[in-house]
């Protein structure tokens, strides 16, 4: 594939655009050149070229560790904090699958430390559980599409980084909560344990940290049990976190780094579903019971090598070797039947296995032409092994699919002038893709096969642009425009399994063609002092993109030309130092073109675009050991062409109660403090189905508590 003449139209059209939205706004006459400061932020580590917060040409969010503790205070479940804490991100599902939960309209790719945790080959929607909130320090954001991390950030880019061991030879954390729901039913009741030990010694730095959680079922508004999904499940589940890091600093300029990590969640199978009646209003629920099968599960491993040098020869260098193996089982759905040793009739299940190995390497310059340029270059390759398998049958589902990925980078960073910077780059994608020739399955016989395929290994090269710039108005006010490129994989697995006709060969297959997401994005910042402010307009468009449909209950694939748009707002104030106040509000809207003639003609559903939601939240520290939070989510109406996936909205709130003791903290949250009563947005607006047809969580209470010493 070679860089169009339309997407360089594009790329000069979005430079085009930002450049007279800086050129408008003029200094204020209170703050010469000399007087402009830059907005205060943290450093992004999920860029290349570690951006500062507050000085991007595009929009990002930093949560940090206070933010996810309040939040766990309510709920662990890492859908709902993300949901929370990022305006556009999908509401959560309350289920360990994340389909439909989308950022922007489309895929976020998932890091721990900026190692890969999506697997976009074939996606099994589980890649927001790979990692407990407990072994995280803070989440960056980069919203939008991006390539700085090469596969599969079609929506933006969610990395989770690790905690990092504390000053002094020994630091201990000690955390404990249970939770259930408000008519405290002894299958509702949960508990989480967790311990951390850190410290540094001469030259040594070191990390070990553990959790373990017990989850009971979940209850709705009405006190009915919530029903149980094929995908997979987080309610009547345990899971465990396990987390190890090292360190060695060769002089005060480097340092090595090693870092393992292994998440388990598994369903303890104890329920099975009883499917509702959409038309009449009736939800899916759950009864106790033995479903067939064996309950689902994530089992992820993480693991990095890096090493850092501050200063070699006037530059930074960065380098990291990882791996992540990924194991996801599904629970029994109605297909492949068989006949098992005794002869009697059963279902199979499937369990997606994929294998990370990759290596990124990068070296950043500074302080060229008299401190005004910074350049940033690397090279990252990926290899991912994946496959789908038939759990008790043995046979695939989905053949062994290598994706090898190769790709070199540059960014610059120049100050034109002391208040207009300038950020572009370019990044070159090569991979190649191998799938040898195999069989399809018929789904309603296991024993059969449809047709045979025959391999290939197709290639795909291409080259993503990004520009961008920031214009400082004033010492507290920026403009910010960008144009970006994303580059991801359709869901390769869909492809592959669902091909029906005979003669098809892997080194044809159109649908196997990278999905490329041009992002444009303008918008402002304000910071005065205790207030900030922050809009941003984006439009994100693929000519070649994916739209999951759903035929005779199989998620199909199809590729399609998409079109969305959005706007994002964000607000905080910080009030008699008491006091902080926070505001966010998300809009965005999408279609694609279904009938191929080249123009986007129906609405994308839920399965895609999220409602357009509110967020009020009010912290107060009432005294040095007293504080509360409050936070109310309302997600507004939506109407789309298909009418069976309008949404009717509906509002939650939450809050929490902290008090610090002489022996520790301790917390009581509640989760849908007044007991709403709804369906949730997936099963409103993503699919039209009986089985799936769930509520929201009801009233939950949480009591934790956490120690350092």
């Amino acid at each position: 594939m070679k860089f169009s003449e339309s997407r360089f139209v594009r790329l000069s059209s979005a430079l085009a655009l930002a450049l007279p939205a800086a050129g408008l706004a003029q200094p204020s006459t209170d703050a010469g050149a000399e007087g402009v400061t830059a907005l205060p932020g943290l450093v992004i580590t999920a860029t290349r070229n570690k951006s500062l917060e507050g000085k991007t040409p595009q929009k990002t969010t930093i949560i940090t560790r206070e933010q996810i503790e309040q939040q766990q205070a309510i709920s662990s479940d890492p859908g709902q904090v993300l949901s929370n804490l990022i305006p556009s991100y999908s509401p959560s599902r309350h289920k360990l699958s994340n389909a439909g939960e989308t950022f922007r309209g489309r895929s976020p790719l998932f890091l721990v430390d900026g190692v890969p945790q999506s697997n976009p080959l074939r996606d099994s929607a589980r890649d927001s559980y790979t990692i407990d909130l407990d072994m995280v320090e803070r989440i960056e954001v980069i919203h939008g599409a991006s390539a700085e991390h090469g596969l599969g950030a079609t929506g933006g880019i969610i990395n989770f980084v690790t905690r990092k061991p504390e000053h002094g030879r020994i630091n201990q954390s000690v955390s404990a909560s249970v939770t259930t729901d408000d008519d405290v039913s002894s299958d509702g009741q949960g508990y989480k344990v967790g311990y951390r030990l850190s410290g540094q010694q001469d030259q040594w730095e070191y990390l070990l940290g553990g959790s373990f959680e017990e989850r009971g079922v979940f209850y709705d508004g009405e006190d009915r049990l919530v029903g149980v999904a094929y995908p997979g499940e987080i309610q009547n589940s345990e899971s465990y976190d396990l987390l190890a890091k090292v360190g060695y600093w060769l002089d005060d300029n480097q340092n090595v780094e090693f870092f393992i990590n292994r998440f388990d969640l598994e369903g303890n199978g104890d329920y099975e579903p009883v499917p509702g009646d959409r038309d009449n209003g009736i939800p899916t629920t759950a009864r106790k019971g033995d479903p067939a099968g064996e309950p689902g599960y994530n089992e992820v491993t993480t693991a990095r090598l890096s090493y850092a040098h501050g200063d070699w020869l006037g530059n930074e260098v960065d380098a990291q070797l990882y791996s992540q193996t990924f194991r996801a089982r599904f629970a029994t759905t109605p297909f492949f039947p068989y006949l098992d040793a005794d002869g009697n009739p059963q279902f199979d299940q499937t369990r997606n296995e994929s294998d990370k190995l990759g290596g990124k390497f990068s070296i950043t310059r500074a302080g060229l032409f008299d401190n005004r340029l910074s350049l940033t270059a690397g090279l990252d390759v990926l290899q991912d092994e994946t496959r789908q398998m038939l759990v008790h049958t043995g046979r695939t589902y989905v053949p062994e699919s290598r994706f090898r990925n190769y790709a070199v980078f540059l960014q610059g960073d120049v100050a034109v002038t002391e208040r207009l910077t300038l950020h572009s780059g370019v990044r070159h994608e090569q991979a190649e893709l191998d799938v040898g020739t195999y069989n399809t399955i018929d789904r309603s016989n296991v024993t059969q096969d449809n047709v045979t395929v025959e391999g290939g290994n197709p290639d795909f090269d291409e080259t993503l642009f990004n520009a961008g710039l920031v214009y400082q108005v004033t010492g507290w006010a920026q403009v910010f425009a960008n144009y970006s490129e994303g580059f991801g994989m359709p869901d390769v697995g869909r492809v592959l399994r669902g091909i029906s006709d005979p003669g098809q060969d892997v080194d044809n297959l159109l649908q196997l063609q990278p999905i490329v997401t041009d992002n444009r994005e303008i918008g402002t910042r304000f910071n005065w002092d205790r207030y900030k402010f922050e809009v941003s307009y984006y439009e994100s468009d693929s000519d070649y993109g994916e739209r999951l449909t759903e035929r005779n209950g199989v998620w199909v694939g199809n590729r399609e030309k998409t079109e969305i748009k959005g706007v994002e707002v964000t607000a905080g104030a910080d009030l008699y130092e008491i006091h902080n106040l926070q505001f966010s509000y998300a809009y965005a809207s999408g279609e694609s073109d279904t009938d191929g003639d080249g123009r986007v003609d129906t609405e994308l559903s839920g399965i895609n675009i999220s409602p357009e939601t509110l967020r009020l939240s009010w912290a107060a520290a009432w005294t040095q050991v007293l504080s509360t939070h409050l936070q109310y989510s309302h997600y507004l109406d939506r109407n789309v062409d298909n009418n069976e996936l309008d949404f009717d909205g509906y509002g939650l709130l939450d809050g929490s109660v902290a008090y610090q003791t002489g022996l520790g903290k301790v917390s009581l949250g509640v989760a849908n403090l007044l007991d709403e009563d709804y369906f949730t947005y997936y099963s409103q607006a993503a699919r039209v189905s009986d089985e799936y047809y769930f509520q929201g969580r009801g009233r939950t209470i949480t009591l934790g508590y956490n120690a350092r010493f």
